[in-house]
């Protein structure tokens, strides 16, 4: 695989979506499954893709906010702690962002 096609790849393999929590008749609690759903869903299908040359797992880098302008970058495993918060505080909306990038193990001294 070239380095081009590569990088043309990692470009695209991004999430972002705004996820609303009100609706006349869907439960907020069903609502909050179908985010978490589509999040493992989205990384399921990432990790699955083959690893380039020298990549030892694919990583995430993860933002939510409550609208595009206030994402704040979090770590992947906090994410449902945040859909939770924003269930709590009854947000109308909120957004999600996950760009897929290259992992490296780092060596055991």
């Amino acid at each position: 695989m070239t380095l081009e096609r590569f990088f043309h790849i990692f470009k695209r393999t991004k999430m972002r979506k705004i996820y609303k929590l009100t609706h006349p008749k869907i439960k907020v609690d069903r609502l909050v499954e179908g985010v978490r759903h589509d999040v493992k869903k989205y990384l399921k299908r990432e990790r699955k893709k083959a690893l380039p040359e020298g990549v030892d797992y694919w990583d995430f880098d993860c933002k939510f906010g409550y609208t595009v302008e206030t994402l704040q970058e979090i770590h992947l495993a906090e994410m449902n702690t945040y859909i939770d918060q924003a269930k709590e505080q009854q947000v109308e909306s909120f957004c999600i962002e996950i760009q897929v990038k290259p992992g490296h193990r780092m060596n055991k001294v």
